[in-house]
């Protein structure tokens, strides 16, 4: 079995894994894996020397126990390979898996690749030829990016910027079985890396800016069939609730929400707790964005901007925490989620954790939706001084909610967010959680008038001019920030500002930190934030990731814009030039 041992970091004692050689079981797990693809067992058991889910394990840590490559020889990593994605449109966001010896992962408008993962050799590619929006094609609010590919039997699952998912062969990427899963002509879109649980593939879908109605949707991931479906807001009363927890919702908001169609959409973040079997996900923002057009009598409006736990064979709710009640904002709760076991306060807690837009990192008990702590973890936030523990509600400052006042204002963060799709990591060693955080503002106004019209944003913002908006606040950090957490004090243990627009972070059992940086890949030291390495892979940097293979780690990343790249790095590897 893998070794545990108990360290002293920060003054208190924290497990840590230490074995980072194949176990008799994992490689039983891996010969099972040979003869009937990735299975139920091989999600749950997370093989050191592979990466098979968006966050290496169900957890969502981006963490990787591999410890070949670590601080004291980082600095000797060279290209092992690279290769061209053939195919153009926004910046890269996706994380690659990797299983067997081939990586597979995404490009813009939903291009699939399949890699040998020792060498970058193509062993197949996919486009499924989606056209531009001024083409015809679906209605984007932010770039036809995705996230990556899910993994499960023979197959490779993505979502595509229409709204569909797709089951491809491994083997061949030839299409198996395909489904519309958002209304054809609706403004839906899908960005998001799915997650199987359970033979079950689970996918949500964007476009909340427009006017939609949100909800995740789960897929029998043999034959493509619908298992469930679970709406994360109320639809018109008058077709009736879907389920007990639609009901409830609804009496948290007023008017005629359902005609814009409310928001809550799930186009990022899921985790999966295979031991109290739930699964979780993080909604969007409302739609529109202002609270005062869509619910004009106030609300939460649950469930927009919330961490949902849900019953993974029926998608039915079982709690939820709510981070933004009543969001006007876009201060969306999407962004990646993780599940730790951590001592707290003297007992031990399965907690949840996520930094959502509005800025807070919190830490919520994962089987029951508590709160336990909410910090602030942005230098510039405005909106709020606080979150209440007792209550689990933000303290607003009077200024925030612009619709109420009908005064404009500058509020912190903008609807970018504190933090948003770029994945954060942990480090079981170090009892770290390292952040790629951001500063920014944006100036809030309500519509004088508002009519919904399908195909364009549909906020509800109002358009003041330059020279009628008062003047715009200094920001008092800096633009980004990589940021190291103790999730168990809800604290700042160190900080490195960076140069550029993040990317993804991802942590190793050599004490790493790897993370995207403007043009840069670097690695940290996990423990101080010392910059150790870096090499220039081009603007635009998507998640690390690392893996072994015949004995040697390599760390590998997706990057650029003008030309785009997969580079994959090992200690024997060349000079980047």
């Amino acid at each position: 079995m893998m070794v545990r041992v108990a360290r002293q970091v920060h003054g208190r004692c924290v497990v840590a894994l230490c074995a980072v050689t194949l176990t008799l079981a994992f490689q039983q797990v891996l010969v099972a894996q040979e003869a009937s693809g990735v299975s139920e067992a091989a999600l749950r058991a997370a093989a050191p020397a592979e990466w098979l889910t968006n966050g290496r394990d169900q957890a969502e840590t981006h963490y990787s126990p591999l410890d070949q490559i670590d601080v004291d020889n980082v600095d000797e990593l060279g290209l092992a390979w690279s290769w061209i994605i053939p195919k153009s449109g926004a910046r890269l966001e996706a994380t690659p898996v990797v299983s067997d010896g081939v990586m597979y992962a995404t490009g813009p408008k939903s291009f699939v690749y399949a890699l040998d993962a020792r060498t970058g050799e193509k062993q197949w590619q996919w486009d499924p030829g989606i056209p531009d929006e001024r083409q015809g094609g679906p209605s984007i609010c932010c770039g036809d990016v995705n996230r990556g590919v899910a993994l499960y039997g023979d197959k490779v699952f993505v979502g595509l910027l229409d709204g569909r998912l797709v089951g491809l062969d491994r083997e061949t990427g030839l299409v198996d079985w395909t489904v519309q899963t958002t209304p054809r002509g609706a403004d839906y879109s899908v960005t998001g890396a799915p997650r199987v649980v359970k033979g079950n593939v689970i996918i949500g879908n964007g476009g909340a800016e427009y006017g939609v109605r949100g909800y995740v949707t789960a897929y029998d991931a043999e034959t493509g069939d619908q298992v469930w479906r679970s709406y994360t807001v109320p639809g018109n009363p008058a077709d009736g609730f879907e389920n007990e927890a639609m009901r409830e919702a609804a009496a948290t908001w007023t008017g005629e929400w359902w005609i814009v169609g409310g928001g809550g959409t799930v186009w990022d973040g899921m985790a999966y707790d295979p031991e109290a079997d739930l699964l979780y996900v993080g909604t969007g923002n409302g739609s529109p964005w202002n609270r005062d057009t869509r619910s004009p009598g106030g609300g939460d409006n649950l469930y927009l901007s919330s961490i949902l736990a849900l019953n993974p064979d029926t998608g039915e709710p079982v709690w939820h925490y709510q981070t933004t009640p009543g969001d006007d904002w876009d201060y969306t709760a999407t962004q990646p989620l993780m599940l730790l076991d951590l001592p707290i306060a003297g007992r031990d807690r399965k907690v949840i954790i996520q930094a959502p837009k509005n800025g807070f990192f919190y830490v919520v008990d994962r089987l029951t939706g508590e709160l336990i702590s909410a910090s602030a973890f942005t230098d510039d936030l405005t909106w709020a001084i606080g979150v209440d523990v007792d209550t689990g509600r933000p303290i607003e400052t009077p200024e925030a909610r612009y619709g109420r006042t009908g005064q404009g204002v500058y509020l912190s963060p903008g609807p970018g967010g504190a933090h948003n799709w770029p994945p954060m990591s942990w480090n079981p060693a170090t009892g770290l959680v390292y952040l790629p955080a951001q500063n920014s503002s944006s100036y809030y106004s309500k519509a004088d008038e508002f009519e919904y019209r399908q195909g364009v944003w549909n906020t509800g913002l109002g358009r003041a001019r330059r020279e009628d908006r008062p003047e715009r606040p200094e920001l008092t950090g800096p633009r980004t920030v990589l940021l190291a957490l103790d999730p168990i004090t809800n604290t700042e243990a160190w900080r490195v500002v960076s140069d550029g627009a993040h990317g993804g972070t991802m942590s190793t059992g050599g004490n790493l930190v790897f993370r995207g940086s403007g043009d840069q890949l670097i690695a940290h030291d996990a423990r101080t934030g010392d910059e150790l390495w870096s090499a220039t892979v081009g603007q635009g940097t998507a998640t690390p990731i690392t893996y072994e293979l015949d004995g040697t780690q390599y760390v590998s990343i997706a990057a650029g814009r003008r030309v785009r790249r997969v580079y994959t790095f090992a200690l024997d590897g060349l000079p980047l030039r």
